[in-house]
């Protein structure tokens, strides 16, 4: 069996997991555990709530330890908001269980949370990650929890004094939250749900009304002989159920979260930052599950909010927030494995859907490159091994990975014209078939097709600029026939990069490997912007040596009047 090497924080915590299991039941399979509201798109931030316990099971899996990762679908949680850009006519249906909604106007989906479920489970499966979905919904309306509902009743006068310790409990100051995080809190279960109390007295289940299906009801008595429970709704409708029977309810969430913890023997479960304060539902679930339920609280660690670069932190109640599948349209999966896997959990991060995916890209194949040599640290070497691949095998890798900015920059400047850019990509790096650059070509071109703006992109003029050509300087024309003059002896990728670089050196009297003066870099930047604006009408675009292939040498000397 193989041992921890404490290479990294995802075997620290298989470590520890593994000890906490077999104290709790030897020989047991080991349980891991996600838990996702489908209230709107499940965004990149959510994405955390499952990589951190699937890469721990993972490590555990590698062990040849028997172990299993659960994503609990809060599908039966109510309807909270309409996210932007949906009908407001779906504002009738809130307070509603997510699978009563209907799904949005032109999904094929049955119900609002399959329509959010859905991309999930797709993105889920192509980052490799192995998992037992179970919907609250099937759990609830099926009597799973009955038994844990009548505990709960049952014992109600304890878990309403529970809560009440922290009822009277000043809560240390913080910074008040901005609007994103305040919105992030949405969907992670606790935000804006009473605790089960009313003028009647304290009951932590809440029934949905028969009649409008929404959980805007009051019980109002309950017996714990018979079980019948009266509640009331606000649409006026009122009547008394036996709780022994009844499935159209479910527990509070402080009570609902350590019930489930119980009921799958839950060791490991990580947490949302948003559940670290006194009187959050993790530590009064901590003190429910022992006093009520009689089970211990998973270990776990919070985790720290994931960003995007150029954006806010992310909330998926807000409508247009990137999800997992949104980034695997734009980056291969184990690039976005990698994001998680190598920082720790408690670690914020951004995920890169602007320029910087290109550095984002260029940081993983000089990661690639050291792990190929050998020469890669022990941290670096077990992120990485993560990110390709899983105890079950590797994940798909594209077979030649060329530069993600070359390959953008070529389908960019081309439009995505698959002939111009196997052209400019045989020149640039050998490649004899686009095949040999996928997936990572389509999603380079996918980039620019949705996140590269409409005036960023890379139009090379028709015609020369015969205007600015006539207002050219002796110095000017002179670098413009230096280059002209090197193109066809370094007409490589490697060989231009010298050549632009190299010409504002010869200009000045340098030899073109001399290490350049602060004056040199301007003349240098002067140049380049010259370049640009003569190919593209711009002062800036992608890399020289790449748009120089692109347009081809003797469309470059043309626009460039030599």
């Amino acid at each position: 069996m193989v041992q921890s090497t404490e290479t990294d924080w995802v075997s620290r915590f298989a470590d520890e997991v593994i000890a906490e299991a077999e104290r709790r039941a030897p020989g047991k399979t080991i349980v891991c555990a996600s838990g996702l509201s489908p209230s709107g798109p499940i965004h990149l931030g959510n994405l955390r709530e499952v990589m951190t316990p699937h890469l721990v099971a993972d490590e555990i899996r590698r062990r040849g330890h028997d172990v299993v990762h659960i994503i609990s679908w809060d599908d039966f949680d109510r309807f909270r908001k309409v996210p932007a850009g949906i009908d407001p006519a779906w504002n009738e249906h809130i307070g509603k269980p997510l699978t009563s909604v209907p799904a949005p106007e032109g999904s094929p989906y049955a119900n609002w949370a399959e329509h959010f479920k859905a991309p999930m489970i797709e993105a889920l499966g192509e980052l490799g990650v192995e998992f037992r979905g179970i919907s609250q919904t099937d759990m609830y309306t099926g009597g799973a929890y009955r038994e844990q509902i009548l505990l709960a009743m049952r014992e109600r006068a304890k878990i309403d004094e529970i809560l009440g310790r922290y009822r009277t409990k000043k809560k240390p100051a913080k910074a008040p939250l901005d609007a994103e995080e305040a919105e992030a809190l949405e969907g992670s279960g606790a935000a804006g749900e009473d605790d089960g109390g009313t003028a009647s007295g304290y009951f932590p289940y809440k029934p949905y009304c028969a009649l409008c299906d929404r959980d805007l009801t009051t019980v109002t008595s309950y017996d714990d002989e018979t079980t019948e429970l009266a509640y009331t709704c606000v649409c006026g409708f009122g009547e008394t159920v036996r709780l022994a029977e009844h499935d159209r309810g479910k527990l509070v969430w402080k009570v609902d979260w350590p019930m489930r913890w119980a009921y799958e023997g839950v060791v490991f479960e990580p947490s949302g930052v948003d559940h670290s304060s006194p009187g959050s539902s993790f530590v009064v679930g901590g003190q429910i599950i022992a006093e009520v339920f009689g089970a211990k609280q998973p270990i776990g660690p919070m985790y720290a909010f994931v960003g995007i670069s150029g954006m806010a932190k992310m909330s998926s109640s807000k409508g247009g927030v990137p999800t997992a599948a949104d980034a695997l349209e734009i980056m291969e999966a184990p690039l976005l494995r990698w994001l998680y896997a190598r920082r720790k959990p408690n670690q914020s991060f951004k995920v890169a859907f602007d320029q910087e995916i290109q550095r984002l890209y260029d940081e993983w194949d000089a990661l690639n490159r050291k792990v190929a040599e050998g020469a890669a640290l022990p941290a670096d070497l077990a992120a990485h091994s993560r990110a390709v691949g899983t105890a079950a095998g590797p994940l798909p890798t594209t077979p030649r990975p060329v530069a993600y900015r070359t390959l953008a920059s070529a389908a960019d400047i081309t439009t995505g014209d698959e002939e111009q850019m196997l052209r400019i990509l045989h020149d640039i790096d050998g490649v004899t078939s686009l095949d040999e650059t996928r997936p990572r070509l389509d999603r380079a071109q996918r980039w620019v097709e949705t996140q590269v703006p409409a005036d960023q992109r890379t139009q090379v003029r028709a015609e020369p600029d015969t205007e600015l050509l006539a207002s050219l300087d002796d110095t000017q024309r002179e670098s413009l026939r230096l280059l002209a003059d090197g193109l066809d002896d370094n007409w490589s990728l490697d060989g231009l990069t010298s050549l632009v670089y190299g010409v504002p050196k010869v200009q000045a009297g340098f030899d073109p490997e001399a290490k350049p003066t602060p004056e040199l870099k301007a003349a240098q930047r002067s140049f380049f912007v010259l370049l640009y604006t003569l190919l593209v009408g711009r002062d800036t675009g992608p890399r020289l040596p790449t748009l120089l292939l692109a347009v081809g040498a003797d469309r470059v000397r043309k626009l460039i009047g030599a």
